[in-house]
């Protein structure tokens, strides 16, 4: 089993449960329908990665994302997270109607920070991806169309979270293509104090 860094220690997800569409800049720079209700879909634990690769087949595209870590049923961690995607094979198959998986769930295409606990109201955290030093995504729980509070109470009626699984609440507008060689700094704030960083370097 993948294991991630929580506080510390390292613990082995059963899953990661992602929420799909849930910024209103970011539907639209896709040009998506804005859903009627929240869009879900998972990633195994073999989806968890150390390494940021720039292609799988295809050029891989990034999306940073709010990440929360799952204890006792509730929200107890966050960390910063990168849901990668084969955005050409998604296109496609959302085209024919089919599942994601084989464009979301691929091997390596969640990527995380450690988790670390987190204190004081969840509509105070953001986050921010530099780019080569560019700020390139930044957005925050006031930005979501659905808040974790209704991300945790839909994904209960469909499953069981076990304890350390991880949610992916979203991406804010900004995604793109990987480049090879590019440095991926991603941050989580809470009213603007930093609570956790990482940085990977993309490889081929």
């Amino acid at each position: 089993m993948k294991t991630v860094d929580f506080a510390g220690v390292q613990r082995a997800p059963s899953k990661v449960v992602c929420v799909g569409r849930n910024y209103l800049e970011h539907i639209e720079e896709l040009e998506n329908k804005v859903p009627e209700e929240m869009v879900l879909f998972f990633k195994p634990n073999a989806a968890i990665g150390r390494a940021l690769k720039a292609k799988d087949n295809e050029v891989l595209h990034y999306e940073g994302e709010i990440c929360f870590g799952v204890e006792s049923g509730r929200f107890r961690y966050v960390g910063f997270g990168l849901d990668l995607t084969k955005r050409q094979l998604q296109g496609s198959l959302k085209s024919q109607g089919l599942p994601w998986e084989r464009c979301k769930a691929f091997r390596g295409s969640a990527l995380f920070s450690t988790f670390v606990p987190f204190e004081g109201a969840v509509e105070t955290l953001s986050l921010e991806l530099r780019i080569d030093g560019d700020l390139i995504q930044e957005g925050g729980v006031p930005g979501m169309i659905f808040k974790p509070a209704e991300i945790l109470a839909e994904i209960s009626k469909l499953t069981d979270l076990e304890e350390h699984d991880i949610v992916m609440s979203g991406t804010p507008k900004g995604v793109g293509a990987v480049a090879e060689g590019a440095l991926f700094e991603g941050r989580i704030l809470q009213e603007g104090r930093e609570l956790v960083r990482v940085a990977w370097r993309a490889i081929a």
